[in-house]
């Protein structure tokens, strides 16, 4: 790190958990951020401002009026731009030293096999399942840990994936493919504007430990927020040994 660096990331420099060594992997890594929503912004923010090297920031939408109220990475100026890259100005805003790739398009196939396979952690901050379910394959295949949250209406929810841990448990092993499960969107059900920014924080949180091998992740736990009562619940889960996306083949 140079002097500047030691100055601007001070403050996590004198953790004694991370550290210079600690601060010197958060300025090498890549993050691979899916979704520039409620979720994404706050989680995309605070990775820049900690100095993550390299942020690929992927969203196919364009900044709606509705997003303002939660989606703190837009602003009115910035309505019907690409949300990629409004979210690349605002990052380029809090840290010009980070490298932003937007890509304005929704992940999926070979392009999302070959990011997940470049990152070295990825956070998914997207809206659908079909989307978490492609994320959570390819983060099994390429071994990438995957930091995953939700928020709809006051309920919040985050956990950690991570292949490289034996016996660690995957998205699907939680959310099984295919089951009958209430696709849920803000759009039709509305959101508490702080409750994206709680959930995404934490996200991003969770994603700089596992980036500076440092702490307990949340890995086998699922925490569930209630935003109304401000309670906290965690449960805990295993690998389903009969996934068909992690588990052992027969």
């Amino acid at each position: 790190m140079n002097d500047e660096q030691l100055l601007r990331y001070s403050r996590h420099v004198l953790l004694d958990q991370i550290g210079i060594e600690g601060q010197e992997k958060i300025l090498g890594a890549h993050a691979l951020i899916i979704g520039a929503g409620g979720l994404g912004s706050p989680a995309a923010l605070y990775l820049a401002s900690a100095g993550v090297g390299r942020i690929t920031l992927a969203d196919g939408d364009t900044v709606d009026l509705t997003n303002l109220q939660r989606q703190i990475l837009h602003t009115q100026e910035r309505v019907g731009q690409a949300k990629a890259v409004s979210g690349q100005t605002a990052l380029a805003h809090i840290n010009p030293q980070v490298i932003v790739d937007p890509l304005t398009e929704r992940l999926a196939g070979e392009r999302l096999d070959a990011l997940v396979a470049s990152a070295d952690v990825v956070l998914d901050c997207c809206d659908n399942f079909a989307t978490r379910h492609a994320i959570n394959r390819a983060c099994v295949k390429h071994r990438t840990p995957l930091v995953s949250g939700a928020a709809i209406r006051f309920d919040g929810q985050l956990s950690v994936y991570d292949s490289r841990r034996p016996g660690a448990p995957c998205y699907h092993c939680l959310f099984p493919e295919g089951e009958d499960v209430d696709e849920v969107r803000c759009a039709v059900m509305g959101v508490f504007a702080p409750l994206t920014g709680i959930i995404g924080s934490m996200q991003a949180a969770e994603a700089l430990k596992l980036i500076a091998d440092i702490g307990e992740p949340v890995v086998g736990r699922l925490l569930l927020l209630d935003g109304l009562s401000m309670e906290w619940r965690s449960v805990k889960f295993g690998k389903d040994p009969t996934c068909s996306v992690c588990g052992v083949p027969s």
